[in-house]
């Protein structure tokens, strides 16, 4: 699987100015698709998909792009102290999922922070080329697991790329 390198200068200062410092890349999978169904307890009772249950599946996918990628949460949790949370989603619906559906769920990361992730998602209808159902920028953070405070990236998650 081909790992994402999107280099970005980690500065040492505020302001942003290179101080120098080693690039780093996110050391994970560059595209995944996870595949689901759409089930009777995911619509409404229209038969569609609940608004809200994309989000479900948006999230999911994030779950399992990690663990493709060999993290679980929870040792990231009760080992290196660390949680992710959502803090910004803009999703925009495109066309309703139907019960019995087969959906594929995308995850790329389109940009990476100190302190965050923020992924481009996509679902579609029965394979990754399939119809666009619903398009979505979701931001996640990286918290202290006590404080709730915003935390670097664990260095698992970043590779340098020496240039």
């Amino acid at each position: 699987m081909s790992k994402l390198d999107i280099s970005t200068t980690r500065t040492a200062r505020a302001g942003g100015e290179d101080t120098g410092a080693a690039r780093q890349a996110l050391a994970l999978p560059t595209h995944f698709a996870w595949p689901t169904r759409v089930y009777w307890e995911d619509t409404d009772a229209g038969g569609i998909v609940y608004y809200a249950n994309y989000l479900k599946f948006l999230e999911r996918a994030r779950t399992e792009w990690l663990r493709a990628a060999g993290i679980e949460q929870i040792p990231l949790r009760d080992e290196l102290g660390i949680l992710f949370v959502v803090v910004d989603i803009e999703a925009r619906y495109r066309r309703p999922a139907r019960y019995a559906d087969l959906l594929q769920v995308t995850c790329e990361v389109s940009e990476f922070a100190r302190a965050s992730l923020t992924f481009e998602q996509r679902i579609h209808r029965d394979s990754v080329d399939g119809e666009l159902l619903l398009e979505s920028r979701v931001r996640i953070a990286c918290l202290d697991a006590i404080k709730y405070r915003p935390r670097p990236l664990p260095p698992a998650l970043l590779r340098e790329t020496g240039e």
